[in-house]
C-alpha cells in the first residue's frame, strides 16, 4: 500500500518573515514594504481611536477657536514665567487634514521666530506622539520625558528640554483647536500644579 503523504504544515511566522526578506531584493521593494507597513500602522491606529478623533473633529468645527498670535504671546509669557519653564510652544491644529502649525515659540531669551508658521502632522507612526495627542483630545494634560520626533521637538532639545507637558486649547474634552507644549530642563516636582496652570493658560488662549 502506498504511503500517504503527511499534510503540509502551515508556514510559521518566522518562515513568512524569511520569505519576505528573500523577496526584498531591490531598493524599490524595500520602499514598498516600508510604505505599506507605515500605512497599515496609521490605518490601524486611526481605526482603534476613531471615536475619540471623530468627536474631536466634530466639536472643533463649532464655535471654539484659538486666539491671534498677538493675544497668545503675553499669555504664553506669563505661563513660562509662572512655571519657570525653559520653553513654550503654541500650535494651531487641524484634525481634518492631520496638520499642526506653529504659532509662536518662547525660550529663555524670549520669542524665537525660527519655528513660526512651520507645518507638520498631528498623528504619525510615532506611538508616543500619538498617545500624547489622544490624551489631549480627552482633555488631559500629558506630561512625559522629552522625545525628539520632529523639528519643534528638536528645537526644544537644543534649548535643554528633557521633560515636557502638553495641553489642549481649550482644555475641555473634545474642544480641540490647538495645544501648548511647555518644556523643562528637569521634571517639575509638582505636576498637578503644572497641569492646573497649563489648563488656565489654555482657557485664556481660546476665544
Amino acid at each position: 500500500m502506498a504511503r500517504r503523504a503527511s499534510p503540509k504544515k502551515p508556514d510559521s511566522t518566522m518562515d513568512k518573515a524569511i520569505e519576505l526578506i528573500k523577496w526584498v531584493d531591490s531598493p524599490w521593494k524595500l520602499f514598498e514594504v516600508v510604505l505599506l507597513t507605515t500605512l497599515f500602522f496609521l490605518g490601524y491606529f486611526a481605526w482603534d481611536s476613531r471615536q475619540v478623533i471623530l468627536n474631536a473633529i466634530t466639536n472643533s468645527s463649532h464655535v471654539v477657536k484659538i486666539r491671534e498670535v498677538e493675544a497668545l504671546a503675553p499669555i504664553a509669557e506669563r505661563l513660562q514665567k509662572d512655571l519657570e519653564a525653559t520653553t513654550v510652544i503654541v500650535f494651531k491644529a487641524n484634525l481634518v487634514v492631520n496638520n499642526r502649525t506653529t504659532l509662536l515659540a518662547l525660550n529663555e531669551k524670549g520669542r524665537d521666530k525660527a519655528l513660526d508658521g512651520g507645518n507638520s502632522s498631528l498623528f504619525s507612526q510615532d506611538a508616543e506622539r500619538n498617545a500624547g495627542m489622544l490624551a489631549m483630545l480627552n482633555g488631559e494634560v500629558q506630561c512625559a520625558p522629552h522625545i525628539v520626533n520632529g523639528k519643534s521637538s528638536d528645537w526644544e532639545s537644543k534649548q535643554g528640554v528633557t521633560f515636557v507637558c502638553r495641553g489642549s486649547i481649550p482644555p475641555e474634552m473634545g474642544a480641540f483647536d490647538g495645544y501648548t507644549s511647555v518644556g523643562f530642563k528637569t521634571q517639575p516636582a509638582d505636576l498637578t500644579a503644572v497641569k492646573t496652570r497649563i489648563n488656565l493658560a489654555s482657557t485664556e488662549m481660546a476665544k
